[in-house]
């Protein structure tokens, strides 16, 4: 959460991180692997989203949980992945052709080291 909020690119995860009552959990120990949407990423959910989901806080909590891996997941160890197991519990898919993506999100920074894990940066929010 310090680090993301160092950056000044995550406002809106931070926010939402906030509403959904995840800023403990994302402070734990660790280790995590976050791939952080910034806030450009929200911007391109359609009007209204992000609002509603901001009064919807189960919902809420389980789409950034679906951002969240346990473990410390290295870019390389990401990329020898053909999916990864959530927080929240579903599989995310991960894709390296033509450069990393995580379910539909493309990685367009990676190992953002955190003193509970690492955040990979995505362009486009997570949803489950």
């Amino acid at each position: 959460m310090d680090v993301a909020s160092e950056a000044g690119s995550f406002k809106t995860l931070l926010k939402a991180a906030e509403a959904a009552g995840l800023v403990s959990t994302l402070k734990s120990e660790g280790p995590l692997t976050v791939f952080a949407p910034t806030d450009e990423a929200f911007a391109k959910l359609p009007q209204g989203t992000i609002e509603g989901l901001l009064k919807d806080r189960e919902k809420l909590s389980g789409i950034l949980k679906y951002h969240v891996v346990p473990g410390k997941m290295t870019a390389q160890k990401v990329a020898d992945q053909r999916s990864l197991k959530t927080v929240q519990g579903k599989e995310l898919a991960v894709d390296v052709t033509g450069g990393v993506k995580v379910g539909k999100a493309r990685v367009t920074r990676t190992d953002i080291e955190a003193s509970n894990g690492v955040i990979h940066v995505i362009d486009s929010v997570l949803l489950p």
